[in-house]
């Protein structure tokens, strides 16, 4: 009988490294030569990820800004990532 694997605590990870791990799931799981019950855990350790890296994604976007600017270069505004 498999061992069943628990999944990893994400939140540590940093975005490249939540990536790569993502990566190397899936790279798993297309050989096609792990047993059912360790695709199960290691889709399921995929999703984490997976949703680990679009949070981290969002959060990026929210703190990027549109800075407006007067002519003389100076910041006198800002607008969230996407208002236009």
């Amino acid at each position: 009988m498999a061992e069943e694997l628990s999944p990893p605590d994400t939140a540590p990870l940093s975005f490249e490294d939540a990536l790569r791990a993502l990566e190397t799931i899936v790279r798993r799981l297309e050989s096609g030569d792990v047993p059912l019950d360790e695709s199960i855990s290691l889709y399921a350790q995929g999703e984490e990820l997976r949703k680990r890296c679009a949070e981290r994604l969002q959060a990026a976007e929210a703190r990027i800004a549109k800075l407006t600017v007067d002519a003389n270069g100076a910041v006198i505004g800002a607008q969230p990532f996407g208002a236009d």
